[in-house]
């Protein structure tokens, strides 16, 4: 069951990343029920696109590792919010970074974490305030691969495993206060993510030496194509949306939500026996390369 504003006003949600994928999905879906957006962007394109949606969005810039923005943005939400009431932070910004960990720039784990994990606490801790005012809700866009780790996917899936247990230790320390902190866990979407990650993967092994090649060049290669072509297969964004609204609005949200039959599906290999799992990955992979 969702809930309106307990005085029937309008609420208003900040959601980072918002300008494509499952962020623009977000936006959309929420000005469609009614609320307000506070949509957090990195370029004047991207908030001209959000800003021509409906005047019920307001895009502000907010890389979330910069310090200075993350402040500024819950300085200019608490300024404009006027007579709505604040209802929760979606942190949904992120990168994923793949590659085989022997031979992963330490600099590449550093921007992980960065933007996945340290990214989402700053912009949570800047944004408690008003939540813990309004009894606002906290929710995390986590994913499958926070709780089942794919080789070549190690970075990614460190900062969604990390998120998780953020989310975990939020939820229980903000209790007290009737704040609900969720986190949603999709398997395989459309987004543009897979793309931007390949890419950077590529762009990575320029710089790699003949072992890398040598060692995993072809897996690489195999996996790349597959990423490329995989999201065709995927959930489309809104159906994350749907699930992030009712996180935000519903009675009694849950404190995970698992999106989609893949995911589900991974999970429960998840439950087979650590040798019995990693036999089943690597036929997998003998498959593809």
């Amino acid at each position: 069951m969702l809930t309106m504003d307990r005085e029937g006003g309008v609420r208003a949600v900040l959601v980072t990343g918002a300008a494509k994928g499952i962020g623009r999905a977000c936006v959309e879906r929420l000005v469609g029920g009614g609320h307000r957006v506070y949509a957090g962007v990195r370029s004047d394109r991207d908030a001209d696109m959000l800003r021509a949606l409906s005047d019920r969005v307001t895009p502000l810039f907010l890389d979330v590792t910069d310090a200075a923005q993350v402040r500024l943005a819950a300085e200019q939400v608490r300024a404009t919010l006027g007579s709505d009431t604040f209802a929760g932070v979606v942190n949904n910004a992120g990168v994923a970074v793949a590659g085989p960990l022997e031979f992963l720039p330490i600099e590449e784990m550093r921007r992980q974490f960065e933007i996945n994990v340290i990214g989402q606490v700053a912009v949570t801790q800047a944004l408690l305030p008003l939540i813990r005012e309004s009894r606002g809700r906290v929710v995390n866009i986590g994913s499958v691969a926070g709780r089942s780790a794919l080789p070549f996917m190690g970075p990614y899936s460190a900062s969604k495993f990390a998120l998780e247990a953020l989310t975990d230790a939020l939820r229980v320390e903000l209790a007290g206060w009737g704040i609900h902190v969720t986190i949603v866990e999709p398997g395989v979407i459309a987004t543009p993510i897979w793309d931007t990650s390949v890419n950077a993967a590529r762009r990575m092994t320029e710089r790699m030496p003949p072992r890398f090649f040598e060692y995993y060049g072809r897996i690489v290669d195999a996996l790349q194509k597959k990423a490329l072509n995989g999201t065709a297969g995927g959930l489309p964004p809104d159906h994350v949306a749907r699930v992030v609204e009712h996180a935000l609005f519903a009675t009694r949200p849950k404190t995970r939500y698992v999106v989609g039959s893949k995911a589900r599906m991974r999970i429960m290999v998840e439950k087979l026996p650590d040798r019995w799992r990693d036999r089943l990955i690597r036929k997998q992979l003998a498959k593809l390369g």
